[in-house]
């Protein structure tokens, strides 16, 4: 059967007319979940007339099935947990915070990396549109949108454009407005959606990000 979404590119521009309304908002940026989320957000942004920028955010993996979230942190000091998972692991806030300060380094790099010394956006009262290339759990856009609450933004959208049926009503509760085009009940990984679902690397984020 053939997947709903060519590419990522494909996906930010879907993603992109159902969110014309924002075209050229002068108050509105939009942020790019690294790594994968960026292209989304990238033809996203092009399309609306909008800055981009990426909000560092970081799974938090259970060692040894690193597909597990066992939650997220963020930019900002945020940390999200998965409670149906970590309720039933011994030793839970121990290997947390293992976890937690090895990923913490990881996303230190990544900022550092794809900022290149540009400090963070000025988010305050400004309309932001969250994105990434599709949610399974939805541990790590919690943990943005939890850390983007931080920074008194007007209004916080997410658009993404795939995920669970359950992970959009959990999230609809957490965000001002939530777009996802396809809802899925029968939903195994994000990957499946799309046609060419090729990992992003560092050098392809900065390069989104300097308008390449």
């Amino acid at each position: 059967m053939e997947a709903p979404f060519a590419n990522r590119q494909e996906a930010g521009l879907r993603l992109a007319a159902a969110l014309h309304e924002y075209a050229s908002h002068d108050d509105a940026i939009v942020l790019g979940l690294p790594r994968g989320g960026v292209p989304v957000a990238y033809a996203l942004a092009q399309q609306l007339r909008l800055p981009l920028d990426v909000f560092m955010v970081r799974k938090l993996g259970l060692p040894g099935f690193e597909e597990l979230a066992l939650g997220a942190i963020a930019s900002g000091g945020v940390c999200v947990l998965n409670d149906e998972i970590v309720a039933g692991l011994p030793g839970a806030t121990e290997l947390i915070e293992s976890v937690a300060a090895r990923e913490f380094l990881e996303l230190q790099r990544r900022e550092s990396l794809y900022r290149n010394d540009r400090p963070p956006p000025q988010l305050q009262g400004h309309v932001v549109i969250v994105v990434d290339d599709g949610l399974a759990t939805g541990a790590s856009m919690r943990a943005a949108v939890a850390a983007l609450r931080r920074n008194s933004c007007a209004r916080i959208i997410v658009a993404i454009p795939v995920a669970p049926t359950d992970t959009c009503r959990d999230l609809r509760q957490q965000t001002d407005e939530l777009i996802c085009l396809i809802e899925s009940d029968s939903f195994r990984s994000v990957g499946e959606f799309y046609e060419d679902f090729t990992q992003v690397d560092d050098d392809e984020v900065r390069g989104f990000l300097l308008g390449r």
